[in-house]
């Protein structure tokens, strides 16, 4: 590994059913896939799985009758506003139709001109040449219509406000505005969908008047008749599983990712660090979209993986500290500075530029990438080498 760095494998699985023994699974695969690359399983390779084969593996689904039901249970009925939900047919649709499904009516409000982790639902280009620059104003969807014509999803086309609506049938009006408070004018009893800024949101409401406020973390925080649930997250970071059903965000990942640890202890003599991952945080440069629909980048992981990367800045060190170094002399000179690092390079200029991101933000944005959401079925993910450096024989 003198001359390699870190190295992202993707590893191929077995189709997830549920019941099945996960913790097998990813041995076996993961020891198929380096005896197919000719490598070894090393102390600190990490093992990545990501969110949905875990999910599945625990059965852990609900139907939209089962969000109807907890809705109606939590709400009472009668009209209920919904703040700030994400653009997305696999994230939110489902969601939205059994909220439909337990209220008499839904007042949807959602932000403009993109949502909370960048899905445009206009592109703010086109607004600017409008001159719709004022995003403080309020629109009934008619007179957004009137505004900018046309509106249409830039990666899938779709237009959200129609597609929103077709979802709740007759019972919905379509308000947007940026300010959350705006939802009391209609309803007093709210859910808000927002996924990062919901403790916000939620806070907000309740000082400004509203009766009940719940968010997306509270419904099937416990299971209704039987159903899928998550005590912490409820439905944030589900997907749509069928049109009736989703699957939920996993539980107990901290059992499961011990298990895993020791067992590759166990039964090959290596101590991995295993993580389980979800969407990673990363924003696209062209649509503006940043990713990170989960609730978090990884609901658990081994102590391993705590905290954040302690690095200098290689590039600033060698235009500086060793400036006048060339060949071995540089070489040498960089590898002791390497060597000899702080514990703690906080607000000093060797580290500057590095950006302490917490490690399993940046190992699940890793994770995510290699795997991809599409068909490349590999839902785990070996990362060999990300804690060596350039001192590292």
């Amino acid at each position: 590994m003198k001359n390699i760095g870190t190295i992202s494998y993707g590893v191929k699985a077995p189709i997830i059913r549920p019941g099945d023994d996960l913790v097998n699974i990813t041995i076996k695969s993961v020891l198929m896939a380096v005896k197919e690359a000719k490598i070894k399983l090393k102390d600190k390779d990490i093992i990545a799985v990501t969110e949905a084969v875990v999910a599945k593996s625990q059965g852990n689904f609900a139907t939209v009758d089962d969000i109807a039901f907890d809705v109606r249970q939590k709400m009472g009925g009668g009209t209920v506003g919904v703040v700030f939900p994400i653009l997305s047919r696999n994230r939110f649709s489902n969601i939205l139709k059994g909220i439909a499904r337990g209220c008499e009516k839904v007042i949807l409000q959602l932000s403009y001109p993109f949502d909370e982790v960048g899905n445009p639902l206009v592109s703010i280009d086109r607004l600017y040449e409008l001159g719709i620059t004022n995003f403080n104003k309020v629109y009934t969807d008619e007179k957004f219509y009137k505004l900018v014509g046309k509106i249409e999803h830039p990666f899938t086309a779709i237009d959200y406000i129609d597609y929103y609506k077709k979802i709740c049938g007759d019972k919905c009006k379509v308000i947007l505005s940026n300010d959350p408070t705006t939802i009391l004018k209609y309803t007093k009893n709210v859910i808000t969908a927002d996924i990062h800024s919901r403790f916000r949101t939620k806070n907000l409401l309740i000082k400004k008047g509203a009766k009940k406020v719940i968010s997306l973390d509270e419904i099937l925080s416990q299971s209704v008749n039987g159903s899928g649930y998550n005590e912490k997250f409820g439905v944030l970071g589900s997907n749509l599983s069928t049109d009736e059903k989703l699957k939920l965000f996993p539980r107990n990942c901290e059992k499961f990712v011990k298990t895993l640890q020791k067992r590759f202890k166990d039964e090959c003599g290596v101590n991995v660090e295993c993580m389980v991952y979800g969407d990673g945080a990363f924003k696209d440069p062209v649509g503006g979209i940043w990713e990170l629909a989960d609730p978090v980048v990884s609901p658990a992981y081994t102590s391993g993986l705590n905290g954040t990367p302690n690095e200098i800045k290689f590039k600033y060190v060698a235009d500086n500290q060793i400036a006048d170094l060339k060949g071995r002399a540089a070489e040498k000179a960089m590898k002791d500075i390497i060597a000899s690092k702080s514990k703690n390079l906080k607000n000093q200029n060797i580290s500057l530029g590095t950006t302490p991101r917490r490690l399993t933000d940046l190992l699940g944005s890793l994770a995510d990438l290699t795997s991809g959401s599409g068909d490349k079925g590999t839902p785990i993910v070996l990362i060999s080498g990300y804690f060596n450096n350039y001192a590292d024989e």
